[in-house]
């Protein structure tokens, strides 16, 4: 089997050390306040004082990978003889996996021995991370890129991503709700629960009264949709509610016995979007 890199870029919300651990290559976005030049990446902001600035009023937008960077981790790899594997963020969300497919047709034609195989995921944050790691765990079991791929991608639509969302502030921003509703909302301790839809796409799908509630769903949905109640793989991601995310894991654990097997920030790319406290649960389903 011919050796090769498996690629991502940093909406998976895996730390660059474990990532490291994993030899997974990265490649970044970036983001930006509103009325500051400066382009940072997650690895240029602690995560903490991301979200300080989020509290206080900050507005972050948020730029796609460009297609050179892609260039550049890919002829890396290339040049060393080896092949290509980039499990991409969701096309729903970001134009990144197009800019990977740009730079997989520049360097198609020099390295004519060498594959890059790009699978849109429809998956973000620790979702994304989610197949990551299992694309990780069978290229250790021997899989080749072309194996791994295509297994990735049969089973990219049952990771489920479901999210309770804090703050109606941010999806106001957005524009994924009105001002009226943000206010009535807020007013009200309504909770949205969104997930990621088919389309790779987020979508707002249920309300929940209050921040209890708005974790008994996720548990709930856990219960109702996973393909493996008690060995399911389980990822958790959350922007600045460690203390919360810890509660989700233990009652995962006392209701289903499934043990969560890791637990991430929600990086600055998709914090920007969704704003702090805000609590992710993922998981392989029977479907999303």
């Amino acid at each position: 089997m011919k050796d090769y890199l498996i690629v991502t870029d940093s909406a998976c919300d895996i730390t660059p050390s474990v990532l490291a651990e994993w030899g997974v290559a990265c490649a970044d976005l970036s983001f930006s306040f509103e009325g500051e030049e400066k382009q940072y990446s997650n690895r240029d902001m602690d995560i903490i004082t991301f979200y300080d600035r989020m509290r206080s009023g900050d507005k972050a937008k948020t730029s796609a990978v460009n297609p050179d960077a892609f260039l550049n981790i890919f002829e890396e790899a290339l040049k060393n003889g080896k092949d290509v594997f980039y499990v991409g963020f969701s096309t729903g969300l970001s134009a990144t996996c197009h800019s990977a497919e740009i730079a997989a047709q520049q360097l198609a034609e020099k390295y004519t021995e060498n594959k890059i195989y790009i699978v849109d995921t429809l998956s973000a944050s620790a979702g994304l991370g989610l197949l990551v790691y299992l694309a990780v765990e069978k290229k250790k079991e021997g899989l080749s890129a072309e194996e791994n791929a295509a297994y990735i991608e049969s089973l990219k639509l049952k990771v489920n991503h479901w999210v309770a969302i804090d703050d109606l502030e941010y999806l106001k921003r957005g524009g994924r709700i009105s001002p009226t509703v943000a206010v009535v909302g807020k007013a009200l301790g309504i909770k949205p629960i969104i997930h990621v839809n088919n389309e790779g796409k987020l979508v707002n799908v249920l309300k929940a009264r209050g921040r209890k509630n708005a974790m008994q769903t996720l548990i709930n949905k856990y219960g109702e949709l996973a393909e493996d109640t008690e060995n399911g793989l389980v990822f958790i991601s959350h922007s600045d509610c460690e203390n919360e995310a810890k509660e989700l894991a233990k009652q995962l654990k006392e209701r289903y016995g499934v043990e969560v097997r890791l637990t991430t920030f929600i990086g600055t790319v998709i914090g920007a979007h969704t704003g702090p406290g805000t609590l992710v649960l993922f998981f392989i389903g029977k479907n999303r």
